[in-house]
């Protein structure tokens, strides 16, 4: 992507439950570049698989302006979805993003979409990086990929970004690069932006700040716990790597988590279980493996216990995304 006499045109193909936050937060810098240079520098248009208009997981809906078949050239395409997004995938947008392909296009993904572009074969021997949330299962169903946990990734013709607010500053790094500090600036300003990250800012609040607490051993203890969950170490060993003793690590836990550090471990393993369940396929024992349970009945005793529905339960109920009736439609 290079400065150039005609606009840069972004295309941004939403598939059902996409991000609102994610597309909103990547078109509107863009929108700002234009207002703020008194140039158009960049155009941008929005499709559909088939044109017709789908659903954002906040029950809101953008009109489409056309199908992805019809689409005219574009610099570069986004590929823009949210929840549930291996049921967005289908041979029909497989062949049309390949064909883009042919055409130079540079691919890139919002929030989970690069789970999309995974599926249809366009990752491979790229750098990628999607929402935190669903890291833990696209490394499972694609372990040959380098998927990171960058605030987004820029590899050749590949820009993949996680979600929430990440799209504003990948497009503010975009504009810096291809016009310059001083307009990413002035537009960062107008958002009330307070500085722009880089992409390889955390996508995670810090860890003792999800705590709350600036306690060192309790946060490595927690760290070791979430780094190892397929193979739980022990309470002992644990206690051995933070370098106190396992009754003080039990202080620790109950008074600034309210929780013994075997409860704690339990729960961390069982999210990222149920992670597992709702962002794969893969057979429940395998999930109860990855999670470090030795049997898929102890893993569903333990999963019922916490979550109060079975792993099969759990998968088979539908995802809690908003009914749509009379919603408002944004042309």
């Amino acid at each position: 992507m290079h400065p150039q006499e005609r606009p840069f045109h972004f295309t941004f193909l939403l598939v059902p439950n996409y991000s609102m936050i994610a597309v909103t937060t990547a078109i509107e810098p863009l929108r700002m570049a234009n207002q703020v240079s008194n140039k158009k520098l960049y155009e941008w248009s929005v499709v559909t698989l088939d044109g017709d208009a789908v659903t954002a997981s906040n029950g809101l809906i953008i009109q489409p302006e056309d199908s992805l078949y019809n689409l005219p050239s574009t610099d570069a395409l986004f590929v823009c979805s949210g929840l549930n997004v291996s049921q967005a995938f289908s041979k029909p947008l497989k062949k049309a993003l390949c064909k883009l392909t042919k055409q130079q296009t540079i691919l890139g993904s919002l929030c989970t979409g690069a789970y999309l572009l995974a599926r249809c074969g366009l990752l491979e021997n790229y750098r990628c990086t999607l929402h935190w949330e669903n890291i833990a299962g696209m490394r499972e169903e694609f372990p040959q990929i380098q998927i990171t946990d960058e605030l987004f990734e820029m590899d050749r013709d590949r820009y993949t970004c996680a979600g929430g607010s990440a799209p504003l500053d990948m497009m503010l790094w975009l504009i810096r690069k291809n016009h310059s500090i001083k307009l990413s600036t002035e537009i960062s300003e107008q958002f009330m932006c307070d500085r722009i990250r880089d992409h390889n800012d955390r996508q995670r609040i810090p860890l003792h700040l999800q705590l709350g607490t600036n306690q060192t051993k309790l946060t490595e203890a927690v760290t070791l716990m979430e780094a190892n969950i397929e193979e739980p170490i022990s309470l002992e060993e644990l206690s051995q790597y933070v370098g106190i003793s396992r009754r003080q690590l039990e202080r620790l836990f109950r008074k600034h988590l309210n929780c013994v550090p075997t409860r704690y471990y339990m729960n961390i393993r069982l999210k990222r279980a149920r992670l597992l369940l709702l962002q794969t396929s893969k057979p429940i024992i395998d999930i109860a493996l990855a999670c470090g349970f030795v049997s898929a009945p102890h893993f569903s005793k333990c999963y019922r216990n916490f979550f109060e529905i079975s792993p099969r339960e759990e998968r088979c109920k539908p995802q809690d995304i908003p009914r749509v009736f009379d919603v408002p439609v944004w042309n």
